[in-house]
């Protein structure tokens, strides 16, 4: 599918990076940087940052890295013109075991919260696979 921007909506992102923890720091400072062509309020900005490194941590933590040892993170502004604006996160691995689900934690545990964030943040999120990895799609209103 090829959507047509309108004046002014920035293109958008994909970035092939490492099979690291890393990397989510890189995909936050690719984002930050990427916000400087996009009107969005602080704290849109600051929601899809903490929803980037939670996508990039889940998938090294839970999944395989894609076939040439690398995480696939893309983003990109879709439903211009409709009601409102959406920021669309991906980040695409070679799956894992198990489908991403948001586990059921005790408060006490350290950690397993990660979709749990990302399902309060994103209007919506959802998984999509095929022979070639797993994605994992979550959307923002740009606000």
């Amino acid at each position: 599918m090829t959507m047509t921007l309108e004046p002014g909506v920035p293109e958008a992102v994909r970035l092939d990076l490492p099979f690291s923890p890393e990397s989510a720091r890189v995909a936050r400072g690719a984002l930050h940087a990427w916000f400087d062509s996009v009107e969005a309020c602080d704290e849109t900005r600051d929601d899809a940052r903490l929803l980037i490194s939670e996508l990039v941590g889940n998938s090294v933590r839970h999944a395989r890295p894609l076939d040439d040892e690398v995480l696939r993170v893309e983003w990109r502004v879709e439903a211009v013109g409709a009601p409102r604006s959406t920021l669309a996160i991906k980040v695409t691995d070679g799956g894992a075991e198990t489908a991403p689900t948001v586990a059921a934690v005790d408060q006490s545990a350290v950690g397993g919260r990660g979709l749990a964030i990302v399902e309060h943040l994103a209007d919506r999120w959802w998984v999509e696979g095929d022979d070639r990895g797993v994605t994992v799609v979550a959307e923002i209103p740009l606000a």
